[in-house]
């Protein structure tokens, strides 16, 4: 068991621990070289925890995303999952990337309902998972709509739904708002974080972005380049309902300040 410090150093319930970084090493090898990716990190993602991973490029962060999500094997250490060794890829974590990976021939709804399907759901159930998710992105009016119809916000807010409608325990999002301009990122991250305050899964989120990550962590990690190692974990102490007024609030300065400063110190 772990406490999170919650809104404005005010403690939280016990929360359990979901993941488990251990003792990690990522190690490349071409030819005669090999490039150390990722050394010694230990890291503790609490269930039901929004967790973001922010560093210079080149630092690891999606390393560590991949590694999670059953896509990168790990030189060495050990990643516990549910108190079990990790091994491969699972339907328990769902993954978004900036590239936002849909079928280009098929439909909003038809997206959605893509994994649903091959888990062999009933239709009535499907309809009624993709209704809701379609309702919590906001796109009722482009149900019908092929990717191509779309901007890149709403093919980012498609892709999520298709992540969230398998029910994942835990959501893997690798810099998924990275392509989108300023206005479009901002609401990106407000939706993100009103659906994570309603479905709680477990997030862990990479961006370059420190505004990003002080705006939607609990907790933000810090990385250093070459190779990639935690510097520093920071608590966030903001409210856990937040809007995009919060940016300009002097306690999120602070949070910004002290991510800035551990990256470029």
């Amino acid at each position: 068991m772990a406490a999170i410090t919650g809104e404005f150093g005010l403690e939280a319930k016990m929360a359990n621990s979901k993941i488990s970084f251990e003792g990690v090493n990522k190690i490349y090898r071409a030819k005669k070289k090999q490039v150390v990716a990722l050394q010694d990190i230990d890291l503790e993602i609490l269930d039901n925890e929004f967790l973001c991973v922010v560093g210079p490029s080149g630092c690891g962060k999606s390393t560590l995303l991949r590694m999670l999500g059953g896509l990168e094997e790990i030189s060495s250490g050990s990643i516990v999952l549910n108190d079990q060794s990790l091994v491969g890829p699972g339907a328990d974590r769902g993954m978004v990337f900036q590239g936002y990976s849909l079928f280009p021939w098929l439909t909003v709804e038809e997206n959605i309902a893509f994994g649903l399907k091959l888990s062999k759901k009933p239709k009535k159930e499907i309809k009624e998972i993709v209704d809701r998710y379609i309702q919590v992105i906001g796109l009722e009016k482009f149900r019908k709509s092929l990717p191509k119809e779309l901007s890149g916000g709403m093919k980012q807010r498609v892709a999520i739904a298709r992540s969230l409608a398998n029910s994942p325990e835990i959501l893997l999002m690798d810099e998924p708002f990275g392509a989108l301009d300023p206005e479009t990122k901002n609401n990106m991250q407000l939706l993100m974080r009103e659906i994570w305050e309603v479905e709680r899964p477990t997030i862990l989120f990479i961006t370059h972005d420190i505004e990003e990550a002080a705006f939607l962590g609990q907790r933000v990690v810090v990385m250093s380049a070459g190779p990639g190692e935690i510097k520093k974990t920071i608590p966030v102490y903001l409210p856990y309902q937040r809007n995009l007024q919060l940016k300009e609030a002097p306690e999120f300065i602070t949070v910004k300040k002290e991510i800035d400063q551990i990256i470029h110190g």
